[in-house]
């Protein structure tokens, strides 16, 4: 029942507007959590996004985005504007528009019949402008963007040109404020004043458009939040600011009441609100664009992809944008241009560089009937290729797709942040009151400017922006970095529980050896040639890569191949086949145990060949021992290197195959692995990692993703090894696309720098509150070096874990 629950669940990915710091996700997080169908949701506040997991029976898109609505905050929708082909009435342009209105992730579809044009307006993390275009062909018409999609990216850069405005304005008008401020100090009598920059008026004047221009978005957060029984960094900045300018505005008003000099004022604290909000404008926008280098991973996937290809249809060659490109669609590629879409091979021969996506820099020869890849590179000759998957479902998009969620997903460390910024803020208020009354009541009895100053630092310096970033813009930085390296974490959880693995399970075949064996020894009771005819036929039907290496060698001696009328595969055994007339066995000692067969007169011969570190089979034609054939499997490169590393690390290294004893320790020894876990079948892989887990060990284990399932899902973590064109392996927690054992300590390395970087980030985002608040409450931290000290440690914050793109991980361990 829960699996089918899961089944039916969907999932989204909601970009939030609105949010000022940890304490606004708490609450979009509790908010979303409360709504009937929701599994779960997290929001990450740096990225701005929420990732939420519902049933969509009962709940939909436009709940999810009204219920953000409510809670103060804001969720962005992509438009997209079509050219409709082939309307010929209304009822196709309703047909159209019910179609798309169907689609998961769009809000809103409006068909115009005559015009011909469709506005779509879509969540981007549901549907993708290429979906919407292949439902409107799957409906018989066909559907043209306008123009490239870029609305995100003109979104991020109008909101950083506002704040860029916001600050320079901010700047302008509290400049002169803050020269006043400076020219009460006596060590400071020799610079000049003008009479002006000290009459109340004029800083009334200045101050008030900072104070309720610029600082709107602090009152508006505030208003958000108090709204909804909680409170976030926006009230600290509205506390605080609204005290020092209320406070100098009554001043003021007394001064002028008092019939005082019309140049001369007392000592106002205009300037404490308006560069306290200068400064934290200020600090967002470092913040922001500090934040926006955390996504460089994203931007140079996103930059890999070909931005048009060659179409053609109807026999005219056709230059178009890649997102018009559709399943089906004939694409010519030339020499040195990349490869538009993922595809299969129609004519033609070439070299295709692949190395963006699997690390092997020697090209691959492709001819009729090969795979190719979006975003590789042809090298030499012309490719004509049929479609196969375009838009989100290409390879390329799928590892985008990972990375995206991994960088917006939280690692269980991020509950400890998230417990405390969402006390923190009430806690805080508290404190400054408690401060205020003690410096009024008893250290400066009477002292209200005074005292208030404290409290209004107190206010500044404890809001927990820092807090809020150190988590999450780690993950970012760590998880696209790693993405850069081959390595796919699909979640902040994964990346966090890889440092802390202690033991590798590794799969033999495809892992630690190449995965490619070749046919080596053949030893036939009678006619060679008829026994190598009835067991090629008869393993041709295997995917096995050993049946794939035995049907390979005996097709290289030109010999024909029958087909088989029966054939079964018996995992951990071998196979059983019928083939002209003839019932064949091959595999395992224990296959011909099984069915009775003996064999032990041959097992000395056989246990040479495995000492050898082959792979021997053994042969029954009609119930009687016909021949044996073996055969080899290289070893990886890397893999003696890598092994050691991992021991170096302090990881105890254990291989796992189905093979036999000897072989396996014959290619164990080879690449340095001691303990070898042999002739396990592929139900028992997943038991000898549960008896690991059961002596307190913490188990990665390491496999191709497809035989290796069971054991994947139950290890602490599955690593897939892979060349990433498979990124959907649902049991693997991370992919490595590089198919190459160095990956392996590559990612327990990522793991624990980002996990250090996270503790730093912790530990001095915890620690600046902690200290600062004494500080400021014993007097010694003015309101607007707080603000300079707040807006200069999210910065930090961000800037420490931008560190971890520079990770240098070869040389590093």
């Amino acid at each position: 029942m829960d699996t089918n629950k899961r089944q039916d669940e969907k999932q989204t990915t909601l970009q939030i507007t609105g949010m000022t710091c940890a304490a606004c996700a708490n609450r979009i997080e509790k908010g979303l959590g409360k709504l009937d169908g929701v599994s779960s949701a997290n929001v990450n506040f740096a990225l701005e996004k929420a990732s939420v997991s519902y049933d969509p029976a009962k709940v939909d898109l436009p709940i999810l985005q009204s219920s953000i609505e409510k809670l103060g905050y804001g969720t962005v929708k992509e438009a997209v504007d079509f050219n409709i082909e082939g309307m010929t009435c209304a009822a196709c342009a309703t047909r159209i528009e019910k179609g798309l209105n169907k689609l998961p992730g769009i809000s809103n579809a409006t068909v115009n019949l005559a015009m011909e044009t469709a506005h779509v307006e879509y969540s981007p993390g549901d549907v993708s402008v290429a979906d919407i275009q292949a439902k409107v062909h799957n409906l018989g018409y066909k559907a043209t963007p306008k123009q490239e999609e870029s609305g995100a990216q003109n979104r991020r850069g109008l909101e950083l040109k506002k704040q860029k405005q916001k600050l320079l304005l901010s700047g302008i008008l509290s400049l002169p404020l803050l020269w006043a401020m400076v020219g009460h100090f006596s060590f400071t009598s020799w610079i000049y004043m003008p009479e002006i920059f000290m009459n109340p008026w004029f800083q009334l004047i200045l101050a008030t458009p900072v104070q309720f221009y610029i600082g709107k978005q602090f009152y508006v957060g505030a208003y958000k939040a108090l709204r909804n029984r909680s409170a976030n960094m926006d009230v600290l900045i509205a506390l605080g600011t609204s005290a020092a300018y209320f406070y100098s505005l009554y001043l003021s008003i007394v001064w002028y009441l008092d019939g005082a000099s019309a140049h001369h004022g007392p000592a106002l604290y205009y300037e404490t609100s308006a560069v306290l909000i200068t400064l934290v404008v200020m600090g967002k926008l470092f913040e922001t664009l500090a934040k926006g280098r955390t996504s460089e991973a994203i931007k140079s996937l996103m930059g890999l992809q070909a931005k048009t290809a060659l179409v053609i249809r109807d026999g005219q060659e056709t230059v178009l944008p890649v997102e018009e490109v559709i399943v089906g669609d004939i694409v010519l590629v030339r020499p040195g241009e990349k490869v538009p879409v993922d595809g299969v091979v129609l004519e033609g021969t070439s070299a295709v560089d692949e190395s963006m996506l699997t690390g092997e820099s020697i090209p691959l020869e492709k001819r009729q009937g090969d795979h190719v890849i979006g975003a590789t590179i042809n090298k030499n000759g012309v490719l004509k290729i049929q479609a196969s998957k375009v838009g989100k479902e290409t390879a390329l998009a799928q590892i985008i797709k990972v990375v995206e969620e991994a960088q917006g997903s939280k690692a269980p460390i991020q509950r400890v942040a998230d417990v405390i910024s969402g006390i923190f803020v009430p806690i805080v208020v508290g404190v400054a009151i408690a401060a205020f009354a003690v410096w009024y009541f008893f250290i400066t009895p009477g002292d209200f400017a005074g005292s208030l100053e404290i409290a209004i630092a107190i206010l500044v310096i404890a809001c927990p922006c820092a807090l809020g970033l150190a988590t999450p813009t780690s993950i970012m930085a760590g998880s696209g970095r790693a993405a850069e390296l081959g390595i796919l974490f699909k979640g902040g959880e994964h990346l966090e529980l890889t440092h802390k693995i202690d033991t590798i399970v590794l799969d033999k075949t495809g892992t630690v050896t190449k995965g490619k064996p070749e046919l080596t020894d053949v030893i036939a009771v009678g006619d060679e040639l008829q026994f190598l005819r009835l067991v090629g036929s008869a393993e041709k039907n295997s995917e096995h890569p050993l049946a794939e290496a035995i049907v390979k060698g005996i097709q290289s001696k030109d010999i024909s191949l029958g087909n088989a009328e029966e054939f079964e595969a018996l995992p951990g055994y071998g196979i059983r086949a019928a083939v002209e007339g003839h019932e064949l066995l091959i595999g395992t000692r224990r296959l011909m145990e099984k069915y009775d067969i003996d064999v032990k007169e041959i097992y000395d011969t056989m246990s040479l060949l495995e000492e050898a570190g082959k792979t021997a089979m053994l042969v029954a034609v009609n119930n009687e021992y016909a021949g044996m054939v073996a055969v080899a499997d290289t070893i990886k490169e890397t893999s003696a290197a890598a092994v050691k590393r991992l021991k170096d690390m302090g990881i105890e290294v254990i291989m796992i195959t189905g093979d036999n004893t000897r072989t396996a320790k014959a290619i164990a020894s080879q690449v340095g692995i001691d303990r070898v876990l042999a002739e396990v079948l592929p139900e028992g892989k997943a038991e000898e990692v549960k008896k690991l887990q059961d002596q307190g060990k913490k188990v990665a284990m390491v496999g191709d993703g497809i035989n290796d399932a069971p054991a994947l899902a139950t290890a602490d973590i599955g690593m897939a090894i892979g060349t990433g064109t498979d990124i959907a392996m649902e049991a693997a927690d991370v992919t490595l696309m590089r198919g190459d054992l160095a990956s392996i300590p590559d990612a327990i390395y990522m793991s624990r720098r980002t996990m250090g970087n996270i503790r730093q980030n912790l530990f001095w985002a915890l620690a600046y509150n902690s200290l600062g608040i004494p500080v400021a409450a014993i007097g010694l931290l003015a309101p607007w070096v707080a603000g300079a000290a707040m807006a200069l440690s999210s910065v930090s914050v961000v800037l420490n874990a931008l560190r971890l793109q520079r990770v240098k991980i070869r040389k590093a361990i």
